[in-house]
């Protein structure tokens, strides 16, 4: 798990002017809106005696008030009252929770967990379709029981499908005939690699989704990655008719994962919006069937880890682009950037220590309550990384 990333906190819809908790890298916060309908993220521990801010309530001057003694905090965290130190009272300036730069963006709120100043931060994925003519986008979000690099890694292995998914490969009856295509780089960035392939799929049996695709043939898809936790699939059905999905994943502790899918498609659109609203429905049962399949294996898979080095697996060709997503998890990891859960872990255990995800403000003043959550020390060079067998 790594900080100073950009990471979904909710669907937009769903966040009020009433307080959340929402849990992302093994740490607990609050979200809410402010007065003025603004996203606002905080460590959700109150400094004075460990209330939890979520359990309060949001009021008019645009603060979340603490539960237990009535402290409240802007959405830049600072603490404006302490009702027991009455009008006039000083408010110490360790009096502040750290809070976190927010945006409503793609239909979800998302937050940067770290601290770097605005121009080091790494972007949120991109959705170049979204709100765009010929496209039309449906959110859904499910909790799946694993790491979520194993998430991330499952779909950027296109040698699964064959064996996985019903309505992507034959199941491993045409073994004799199978193999997977040359990886065509595609998409890859500052931050991410990416692939597109064709491979032989079988005709679709879904009354709707048969209507794309009736018989089998010829398709194009691929994945690929963009940060720790932000992942594209694109499923090209034929030359005109696209699905392309944009998974937005968040760590909650080491075995449990929450992903927010944004689905774009360019198909299986009308001109009547009820029937739209029954489509997207469809789909999402679909995009649900799918992932399903995935979670079958996934959630058995051993180590329940990604391993610490390429040596303990045997990787093949077409894994090229999870050795290469591996290589800038430990780029970043060498930046300081990968929290040690361990050492978190070990902190936490006997219940009298909490911390806190040091957000930007950190660089600008030392006053703070909360310790920083431990992450491995940043290293020069970066290490090279062994390449899968050619």
């Amino acid at each position: 798990m790594y900080v100073n990333f950009w990471y979904p906190v909710c669907v937009s819809d769903e966040l009020t002017d009433k307080p959340i908790r929402v849990r992302i890298l093994k740490h607990d916060f609050v979200a809410f809106r402010d007065n003025k309908g603004q996203p606002a993220l905080l460590a959700d521990t109150c400094v004075h005696r460990g209330g939890a801010l979520s359990g309060g309530k949001c009021k008019e001057d645009g603060t979340v008030q603490c539960p237990y003694h009535g402290w409240r905090f802007t959405a830049e965290g600072e603490c404006t009252k302490i009702p027991s130190l009455g009008i006039n009272g000083k408010i110490p300036a360790r009096a502040r929770v750290d809070a976190y730069p927010t945006v409503d963006k793609y239909g979800l709120v998302f937050a940067f967990l770290g601290d770097l100043p605005e121009a080091e931060r790494p972007p949120i994925m991109p959705i170049d379709e979204y709100e765009t003519d010929g496209w039309r986008a449906t959110i859904q979000t499910f909790d799946v029981d694993y790491n979520y690099e194993r998430s991330i890694e499952n779909g950027l292995d296109p040698a699964h499908n064959e064996y996985v998914h019903s309505t992507h490969g034959y199941n491993g009856e045409k073994e004799e005939e199978y193999q997977v295509n040359e990886l065509e780089p595609y998409k890859n960035n500052d931050w991410g690699f990416g692939f597109m392939h064709t491979f032989d799929a079988p005709p679709l049996k879904n009354w709707l989704m048969k209507r794309f695709r009736k018989e089998g043939g010829k398709m194009q898809a691929g994945s690929g990655t963009y940060g720790p936790n932000h992942m594209w699939t694109f499923i090209h059905l034929s030359e005109k008719m696209h699905m392309h999905q944009y998974m937005f994943e968040a760590p909650i502790e080491e075995a449990k994962t929450r992903i927010f899918l944004v689905n774009l498609r360019n198909m299986a659109i009308t001109k009547r919006e009820w029937l739209n609203k029954f489509l997207d429905k469809k789909i999402k049962e679909r995009n649900m069937f799918v992932a399903s399949e995935d979670i079958v294996v996934v959630n058995k898979l051993e180590p329940k880890m990604t391993p610490p080095t390429m040596t303990k697996e045997v990787l093949m060709p077409h894994d090229r682009v999870v050795v290469q997503y591996r290589g800038k998890l430990k780029e970043w990891e060498q930046k300081g950037w990968r929290l040690d859960h361990m050492a978190l872990n070990e902190l936490t255990a006997k219940g009298d220590v909490i911390t806190a995800i040091p957000c930007p403000y950190r660089r600008e003043s030392k006053a703070w309550a909360l310790d920083p959550a431990p992450v491995f020390d940043a290293l020069p060079e970066a290490e090279p990384i062994r390449e899968a067998a050619e």
